[in-house]
C-alpha cells in the first residue's frame, strides 16, 4: 500500500482478494485491481486471500475391523470463496491444522468399521464421507473443499507380505487347475483316437479277411467246376499247401529276417 497526498492505494493481485477495513473493523473485498483508500476516514488494507486451489495431504494412521493397521494418505484440495473472504480471513488462524482434524475425526470413525479388503473396495466411500463432513464445517469458515483423493493405503510390511503370498498361491493353484484341465483333454483326446483308430482298423482287418474269404470260395467252386470228382476238402488241401510255399518263399526272399527253420510241413 503506497500513500500519496490525502490518498493511499493498493493494487491487488490476480487470484487474491484484499480485506478492507475501517476504523478496524471489516468494511469490505476488494477484488483484483487497482483500488483507493481514504487513510482519514479510516480505511486500511487489512491483508490479502489467495484464491487459488490448495493442496493438503493428510498421512492417517489406524486399524481396520480385522485389526489390521494402515496408513492412509489423503490429498486436499481446498480453496477461499471470494464472497466469504472475510470469514477466511477472521474466522481461522490455521485452516490447514482445522482441515488435517476433521479428516483424522472422519476417517478414523469409518475405517475401524470395515475390514481391509472392504477398505480397498471401497476407499471411494471413505473420501466421499470426509468431503461430506468437509464441505459442511469449512464452508462456514469461508472454505470450498474441491475434491477429496484417496492417494494410496499402506498396510504394515508383515501384512503386504503375507498378502503378496495369498495371491501368489491362488495364482499357482489356479495355474495347476488349468494344467490338469489340459492334460486332461489331451488324455480324453488321445483316448478317443487310439479307440478310432482301433475301430477302423478292426473293420479294415474285417473286411480284409471278408476278401480273402470270398477269394477262396471263389477259387474252390472254380476248381471244382473244372476238375470233376474232386471235393472241397481236396480244393483246401490244394490251396494251403500253395499258401504255405508261397510263404516260405518270401521268407527266403528276404534278407533281413531272422527265422529260424524247424522240420515241419504244412497241416493237414
Amino acid at each position: 500500500m503506497t500513500s500519496k497526498g490525502f490518498f493511499c492505494f493498493a493494487c491487488i493481485g490476480q487470484a487474491t482478494v484484499g480485506v478492507v477495513e475501517q476504523w478496524g473493523r471489516f468494511q469490505r473485498i476488494a477484488g483484483p485491481g487497482f483500488h483507493f483508500l481514504n487513510p482519514f476516514a479510516g480505511e486500511c488494507l487489512a491483508g490479502v486471500l489467495s484464491t487459488r486451489v490448495f493442496s493438503l495431504e493428510v498421512r492417517i494412521e489406524t486399524k481396520t475391523k480385522d485389526n489390521v493397521f494402515v496408513q492412509l494418505l489423503c490429498s486436499i484440495q481446498y480453496r477461499v470463496i471470494k464472497e466469504s473472504a472475510d470469514d477466511a480471513f477472521y474466522e481461522l488462524q490455521n485452516p490447514q491444522e482445522q482441515i488435517r482434524a476433521y479428516v483424522f475425526d472422519v476417517v478414523r470413525a469409518h475405517v475401524p468399521r470395515m475390514t481391509l479388503d472392504d477398505l480397498f473396495e471401497q476407499k471411494g466411500e471413505v473420501a466421499k464421507a470426509v468431503l461430506d463432513e468437509l464441505e459442511k464445517v469449512m464452508g462456514a469458515y469461508g472454505y470450498n473443499i474441491e475434491q477429496i483423493l484417496m492417494v494410496d493405503i499402506i498396510p504394515d510390511s508383515f501384512v503386504r507380505k503375507a498378502m503378496n503370498e495369498i495371491n501368489a498361491a491362488q495364482r499357482l493353484q489356479l495355474a495347476s487347475i488349468y494344467k490338469g484341465e489340459a492334460e486332461k483333454t489331451l488324455l480324453v483326446k488321445k483316448a478317443e483316437a487310439e479307440a478310432e483308430a482301433k475301430y477302423l482298423g478292426g473293420v479294415g482287418i474285417a473286411k480284409q479277411r471278408q476278401a480273402i474269404t470270398e477269394g477262396l470260395r471263389a477259387n474252390i467252386l472254380n476248381i471244382s467246376n473244372s476238375v470233376s470228382g474232386t471235393s472241397a476238402k481236396e480244393v483246401m488241401d490244394l490251396i494251403m499247401v500253395t499258401q504255405y510255399f508261397d510263404t516260405i518263399k518270401e521268407l527266403g526272399n528276404s534278407s533281413k529276417n531272422t527265422t529260424v527253420f524247424l522240420p515241419h510241413g504244412p497241416a493237414m
